[in-house]
């Protein structure tokens, strides 16, 4: 579960990071580097892929300056994942309501 979310920082499950992270319905946390930094490509999904999550939630960002590809979003809804976008405050809500009913997944940008 995602405890507080506050520019350029996220607390989750008591621990907090201060860097870009893929967070997982099992509680798996990882660090999230992306080809371009405010722009989410194909490569930059790989790891959400391989774990066949059921909801994919994108946080854009504190103001919303991350934008997630056109192709990204047509790969993930082609393998049945549903896929959302918002910014990273109204994500964190979303993954913790999602969470409870199926395989989710958070792909969260802290700052920007």
């Amino acid at each position: 579960m995602i405890d507080a979310y506050d520019f350029g920082r996220i607390t989750i499950n008591g621990k907090t990071y201060r860097s870009d992270v893929v967070v997982f319905w099992n509680g798996k946390v990882a660090e999230w580097w992306r080809k371009e930094g405010h722009r989410v490509h194909l490569e930059d999904v790989v790891s959400i892929l391989d774990a066949k999550p059921e909801a994919v939630i994108f946080g854009t960002g504190k103001y919303g300056a991350m934008r997630v590809g056109s192709d990204v979003i047509d790969k993930l809804e082609s393998e049945g994942i549903e896929v959302y976008t918002a910014i990273t405050e109204k994500a964190t809500r979303k993954f913790n309501e999602l969470v409870k009913k199926k395989r989710t997944v958070l792909a969260a940008h802290l700052t920007c």
